[in-house]
């Protein structure tokens, strides 16, 4: 699909500069709910986006330095276990999380995952089917899920 990873971190780096426009809503806005959204807030939509980039991360710290990742081991053990129940736990999370810290990593975590990925030798990811479709999964496909959400929290605010 890619012929090389700086061809998939351009195409997640487009696909997610849209979801960047939640850090300029108020504090107040950022724990609004949108009905437009599933009920959602900008807070709960960046914890859901940015809770799994950051598993993603974890993911790519576990293949820039080993073939395998435990991680992601673990990651599809507990989805296939608990599914949804996972995004709860990750809502209330991050609905506790002072809003500081939700702007802190709205801000920092894309980047650091865009960043490992370019150390993780392409054998591991990029030309490993079932971790490509990991990283797919949990950027550019997961970006487009949520962009009516995005849509309707930025359209909430004006």
């Amino acid at each position: 699909m890619y012929l090389n990873a700086l061809e998939f971190l351009e195409e997640e780096r487009e696909a997610w500069r849209p979801f960047e426009a939640l850090d300029g809503l108020t504090d107040d806005q950022m724990d609004t709910p949108v009905a437009g959204a599933h009920g959602w807030s900008g807070r709960d939509l960046i914890g859901h986006l940015v809770a799994w980039q950051s598993l993603a991360l974890a993911v790519a710290n576990d293949l820039a330095v080993g073939p395998d990742s435990a991680t992601k081991t673990r990651l599809d053990a507990d989805w296939a276990a608990r599914g949804d129940g996972i995004n709860e736990d990750i809502t209330t999370e991050w609905r506790r999380l002072p809003i500081d810290e939700v702007r802190r990593r709205l801000r920092t975590v894309p980047g650091e995952l865009r960043g490992y990925l370019t150390v993780v030798p392409e054998s591991r990811w990029l030309k490993h089917a079932d971790n490509l479709r990991y990283f797919i999964d949990e950027t550019i496909d997961h970006y487009a899920d949520h962009q009516s959400d995005l849509e309707a929290v930025l359209d909430a605010a004006r």
